[in-house]
């Protein structure tokens, strides 16, 4: 069975077993979260959400992504501005789809 599943302000395609990647969330490492803002399970589609559905995930770590630089400049006025930028994650494990 597959989900659709709203955390972060973003929309993620899961199913039991697969590992993703979502904003951090303040859960501790090797704890179980429960999402309940489901937007599809199986066939059933939600408006906004369906309810009584939720998913069970596994929180495997927290981390911080790659560095990005971000780089201000304006020609012929001697402006140069340079800002480094880590995005700190949570990765997650899917363990149970309920309906």
């Amino acid at each position: 069975m597959k989900a659709v599943i709203e955390t972060g302000g973003k929309q993620y395609y899961v199913e039991e077993g697969s590992v993703l990647y979502t904003e951090k969330l303040d859960v501790a490492a090797d704890s179980k979260v429960t999402f309940d803002h489901v937007l599809m399970i199986g066939g059933a589609l939600g408006n906004p959400y369906v309810k009584g559905a939720k998913v069970e995930a596994k929180v495997l770590k927290h981390g911080k992504g790659k560095k990005i630089k971000v780089y201000k400049y304006k020609q012929k006025k001697k402006y140069r501005r340079t800002q480094g930028h880590r995005q700190p994650y949570t990765k997650l494990e899917i363990t149970k789809l309920a309906f």
